[in-house]
């Protein structure tokens, strides 16, 4: 068998402007993991794949590209996420799984699943990074075909994957190697489609009329999230904004909301230095341009200037003017911090009459504390310290502007 995937079918076209909405990534790994597993049991390959989703009745059908047995015990299926015709890193990304049958007794779990080449692990630990919707649908759907007496390992891998993490922030929230499991539901759910925009402002609306007078977070991502409830801030003050940071931050001031943190990875927070209030980087990036501008004012000239602007990601041009221009690092990161807050309060003015006090605090890529604008750190201090417990979340040595 090639383990060269033929191109996947590609999505039916839509007859009008709305895009299409495809299955999150969980929902086409179990579609693959169940190809593999009716092959390791000597049934004929059969596409699509008929399996259930949470909720919903009747079963839904995936294509699947191919599936063989590689061996008496083992089995190999091959097919591709095709989230919709919306922007999504995932799409027709290549999904393999290897099922190995093995002897039940023998301390073998069941159903094991692990992470192979691609697959976002968690750092510390090197589990699978899987969010739970992702966990209980294979759980649902693998285990009625198991085979009798047996227990079976499925590997997964992503092949490309390692590479297109490099495009996210995985890194900055511990997770290594590959793309993380991820998803809420079994829909995709682009960060950047005005359904997402309309969630995000129903949530905004939720947490204004519960806590009038509290301070209001802005969190980029779900990465984001988990990082803010871990810092100790109130699950009720937090609102995913995905890109959508400029419709968001009107919005809340439209509300006469007193007082805004932006709080996320520092490579999405510095657009907001350069103006640019939607985020995603296939409609605005500009990071390269804006950290290269901002370093140039502070006096960073020649080489060293081309050098930052050529960095592989945002982390990497920091860290290597900590190392060798501290001082001239701290400015910059004072200055950018200051300024993307005076942009978000411009932005603000822009749209309506009433600005409130918007906040700035960034993270790195060692889930630490990178820095905070003037109105960040009070915002900061307002809603309270740190979880004492969780050192990775302390911040760093760097000075807060």
């Amino acid at each position: 068998m090639s383990l060269n995937p033929p191109p996947a079918t590609a999505p039916p076209v839509s007859n009008t402007s709305e895009p299409i909405t495809g299955y999150s990534l969980p929902v086409w790994v179990t579609a693959v993991a169940m190809a593999a597993l009716h092959c390791l049991r000597g049934e004929p390959f059969v596409s699509p794949v008929s399996m259930h989703l949470p909720q919903e009745t009747p079963p839904h059908l995936l294509p699947v590209q191919q599936a063989a047995p590689l061996g008496a015990d083992t089995a190999l299926a091959m097919g591709r996420c095709q989230p919709g015709d919306r922007l999504d890193l995932t799409r027709d990304l290549p999904i393999w799984v290897l099922a190995e049958r093995l002897p039940r007794g023998r301390g073998h779990p069941p159903l094991q699943l692990l992470p192979g080449a691609g697959v976002g692990v968690h750092a510390d630990s090197g589990r699978i990074c899987a969010s739970n919707f992702a966990l209980e649908l294979l759980h649902r759907n693998l285990e009625p075909l198991l085979p009798p007496q047996a227990a079976v390992r499925l590997t997964l891998i992503f092949p490309t994957g390692a590479r297109l993490a490099e495009r996210t922030s995985n890194r900055a929230f511990g997770v290594v190697d590959g793309l993380a499991l991820l998803g809420m539901g079994a829909w995709a759910q682009a960060s950047a489609a005005p359904d997402q925009l309309a969630a995000a402002r129903q949530r905004l609306a939720r947490v204004v009329e519960a806590r009038p007078h509290a301070p209001v977070v802005l969190v980029l991502g779900a990465n984001g999230w988990d990082l803010a409830c871990r810092h100790g801030f109130p699950e009720a003050a937090l609102v995913k904004v995905g890109n959508w940071i400029g419709p968001l931050l009107v919005e809340a001031a439209e509300r006469q909301c007193r007082q805004v943190l932006l709080w996320g990875y520092h490579g999405k927070l510095l657009k907001l230095a350069g103006g640019i209030f939607h985020t995603h980087h296939h409609v605005a990036d500009g990071r390269a341009t804006v950290l290269t501008a901002f370093a140039a004012l502070e006096g960073l000239t020649g080489s060293d200037l081309e050098q930052l602007h050529s960095a592989p990601t945002v982390e990497a041009a920091l860290n290597h003017l900590r190392r060798h221009k501290p001082g001239l690092s701290s400015r910059l990161e004072a200055r950018l911090l200051a300024e993307a807050e005076r942009q978000a309060r411009a932005y603000v003015a822009r749209h309506g009459e009433h600005v409130p006090d918007v906040g700035v605090v960034i993270f790195d890529g060692r889930r630490q504390v990178r820095g905070a604008g003037p109105h960040g750190q009070r915002l900061l201090d307002a809603l309270g310290p740190p979880k004492k417990r969780d050192p990775t979340l302390q911040p760093t040595t760097s000075p807060v502007a």
